[in-house]
């Protein structure tokens, strides 16, 4: 496929330099990667969108390279930043690139084929790499003019302390001159000529393909880019995709409130299928066609479909289970999934487990009830005077909303001589209290 034409109907497609359709529309695979920032335990959904341009480019008959940046995120990367970040010690650099690893490898083919994916950690490269032999190296093809004019420099040594920025250490200052070496050691040692990133990586890109015209033709060869008499400069590529913003026009990433995490540990499956399925109408179209594979064919038809009944909410379906069972696997999906059903469909409270259950209600009011004190209690006194007021204030309202058929107990309604010791416990611990339609408290046994 064209791989240009691909992101342009995905609305993935940002910038590119030019020749670079051309040269992806060579016959012989070429190689790309992206940079991977390792100074979390794990990527986001706003990696999830550069994770994709990878899968496309993989897709399209090319081979991916996924950079682990071990040096680079001990540096801290300025772009969109207005601070310098705290800084990360070895040991825990390595141990979120074994997360970041795992998780890339959900989505892209790793094996000995000629467009088999593999991933590279520049600190195996800059770990013996000398300060006087970087600069004499590498320092001397880049003037400080050049780097001073790259947005992210500019808005960090143009701030005052009144807009918040504080300037710019050396060492951010010098993160586009390593992530520039980064493309030229990958150029040297896989014949990489393309390097891809979101937007907001446009600087930094761009930097590495300045770098490896200016260090010069002895780059070629690596390369098997072919040589002339008349011997031109070496050549390589940059192109980037749309960043994905929320509603609000902030993009999704791990400095924001509310991230959206790739570890089920962090964004537990449940969370993550929730949060694909509530996506706005007016935003579901884009990440479907961003975070999923699925045909414009395909895509067209659930519009349609969706056009019809939207409160049935055909695409953030198809959505939340597409990418939900990528990212977790599909059980986690059909868990997550059952325990929607739970919330908003009437599904079966016995079937989950006590993790989907205290995720599925971990936004409800909860209180915690003596085990002891249960057989002194009826259902009315129990949801009154035992939880401390917190879901009836007296049990006059208590009687008046069971004799009334409001109040439901794990799914059974509540009756007026019922005893607390008749309800049977979820889990051997846990009351699931409705009160109405909308109310849920979840009563714990202690």
């Amino acid at each position: 496929m064209n791989l240009i034409d691909e992101l342009r109907w995905r609305g993935m497609f940002h910038d590119m330099m030019p020749g670079t359709e051309e040269h992806l529309l060579k016959s012989a695979p070429i190689t790309g990667y992206i940079g991977f920032d390792p100074t979390a335990p794990s990527l986001h959904i706003g990696n999830l969108a550069t994770i994709m341009l990878l899968v496309h480019l993989q897709r399209a008959g090319h081979r991916p390279l996924a950079l682990v940046g071990g040096a680079t995120g001990m540096i801290g990367d300025p772009s969109g930043k207005s601070a310098e970040r705290n800084l990360l010690d070895e040991d825990a650099l390595r141990r979120n690139q074994a997360g970041i690893q795992a998780q890339l490898e959900k989505f892209l083919v790793f094996d000995d084929s000629p467009t088999g994916a593999q991933v590279v950690n520049n600190y195996d490269w800059f770990k013996n790499f000398g300060f006087l032999g970087f600069l004499r190296e590498v320092g001397k093809h880049l003037t400080v003019n050049y780097m001073m004019a790259k947005d992210s420099v500019k808005r960090r040594i143009g701030g005052s302390e009144d807009s918040g920025a504080d300037g710019i250490s050396y060492t951010e200052f010098s993160y586009q001159l390593l992530q520039g070496y980064d493309f030229v050691h990958l150029f040297r040692t896989y014949g990489c000529t393309l390097q891809m990133g979101a937007s907001d990586q446009w600087g930094n890109i761009t930097t590495g393909t300045e770098l490896i015209r200016r260090m010069g033709s002895e780059l070629d060869e690596a390369a098997q880019q072919p040589t002339t008499s008349n011997q031109q400069p070496a050549k390589a590529y940059a192109l980037t995709g749309q960043l994905i913003t929320k509603a609000d026009g902030t993009k999704y990433g791990k400095s924001e409130t509310g991230t959206v995490w790739l570890d089920g540990a962090l964004t537990s499956p449940y969370q993550f299928y929730q949060f694909f399925l509530n996506a706005a109408d007016a935003d579901v179209p884009r990440l479907i066609r961003v975070f999923t594979l699925l045909s414009q064919a395909e895509i067209e038809a659930l519009e349609a479909e969706h056009a019809l009944a939207p409160h049935r909410r055909t695409l953030q379906q198809a959505l939340a289970q597409d990418v939900t069972t990528r990212v977790h696997g599909p059980q986690a999906y059909e868990a997550a999934q059952a325990a929607s059903q739970v919330l908003f469909g009437g599904g079966e409270l016995t079937s989950l487990d006590e993790a989907t259950l205290l995720d599925v209600f971990a936004g409800v009011p909860q209180v915690e009830v003596p085990r002891a004190e249960l057989a002194e209690h009826t259902v009315i006194s129990l949801l009154s005077e035992a939880t401390g007021g917190v879901i009836f204030p007296s049990k006059g309202e208590a009687k008046k909303m069971i004799q009334a058929g409001g109040v439901s107990l794990n799914r059974e309604k509540a009756t007026l001589d019922q005893q607390a010791t008749d309800v049977a416990l979820l889990l051997d611990k846990y009351v699931v209290a409705q009160k109405g339609k909308k109310n849920y408290f979840l009563l714990k046994l202690v």
